[in-house]
C-alpha cells in the first residue's frame, strides 16, 4: 500500500442528511434576507425624516398579518407532534396541516389588499426609495410564504393518503423548519416597517 494513500471512512454527522440540507438552505436563505434588510436599515438610518406621512403603514393590518403567522407556526408544530407518535395512525397531523396553510392563505390574502390598496392610490414599487424597499422586503417574503404554502399542501396531501406516518413524519418537520424561519424573517419586518 502506497505511504501516502489516504482512506476516507464515512463520517456522521449525527444529523439526517435532509435536516442538514435544510439547515444549511435556511442559512442562505439567512444571508439573502439579512442583506436586503441591512440594506433598509443603511437606507432608513441615512434619511431621518424617511419616509414621512407617505410611508404610513396600516399597524392593524400588519399585526393581523404577524398574529396569523404565529398561529400557523403553532398549528405546524402541533400537526408534526401528532405525525411522529408512535401510535398514530397514517396521516395524523393533516387537520393541524390544513389549518397552517389556510393561515398561510390568510397572510397572502391580506397582503394582496394591501398591496391592491397601495397600487389604487398611485403607491407603486418605484414611487420612492421607502415604496420600493417596502414592495422589495415584502413581495420576497410573500413568495417564500406562498412557497411553503405549496410544500404544506404537498404534505397535507399527501397525509390525506395517508402516506404520511411516524416514519416519514421528518418530511413535516423540515417544512416546519421553513415554516418557522418564514415567521421570524417577518418578526423582524413587521416592526422595521409597520411600527419605526
Amino acid at each position: 500500500m502506497d505511504a501516502h494513500a489516504v482512506t476516507l471512512d464515512h463520517v456522521s454527522t449525527g444529523i439526517p442528511s435532509q435536516k442538514l440540507g435544510m439547515w444549511v438552505f435556511l442559512a442562505s436563505e439567512v444571508m439573502f434576507f439579512t442583506g436586503l434588510i441591512a440594506a433598509y436599515v443603511v437606507l432608513r438610518m441615512s434619511h431621518p425624516g424617511w419616509p414621512g406621512p407617505e410611508g404610513h403603514l396600516s399597524k392593524s393590518l400588519g399585526g393581523l398579518n404577524t398574529f396569523i403567522l404565529l398561529c400557523s407556526s403553532a398549528t405546524m408544530v402541533l400537526a408534526f407532534a401528532q405525525a411522529q407518535r408512535p401510535t398514530a395512525k397514517p396521516g395524523a397531523g393533516w387537520g393541524y396541516l390544513g389549518w397552517t396553510i389556510l393561515l398561510g392563505v390568510a397572510f397572502l390574502g391580506i397582503k394582496a389588499y394591501e398591496y391592491s390598496t397601495k397600487l389604487s392610490h398611485g403607491i407603486a414599487p418605484g414611487t420612492n426609495v421607502f415604496w420600493s424597499c417596502y414592495y422589495t422586503l415584502t413581495g420576497f417574503h410573500a413568495l417564500h410564504v406562498l412557497g411553503g404554502v405549496v410544500a404544506n399542501t404537498w404534505l397535507f396531501l399527501r397525509a390525506l393518503q395517508g402516506r404520511i406516518h411516524p416514519a416519514s413524519a421528518y418530511k413535516l418537520e423540515l417544512a416546519g423548519l421553513y415554516w418557522h424561519f418564514v415567521d421570524i424573517v417577518w418578526l423582524f419586518l413587521f416592526p422595521l416597517l409597520y411600527l419605526l
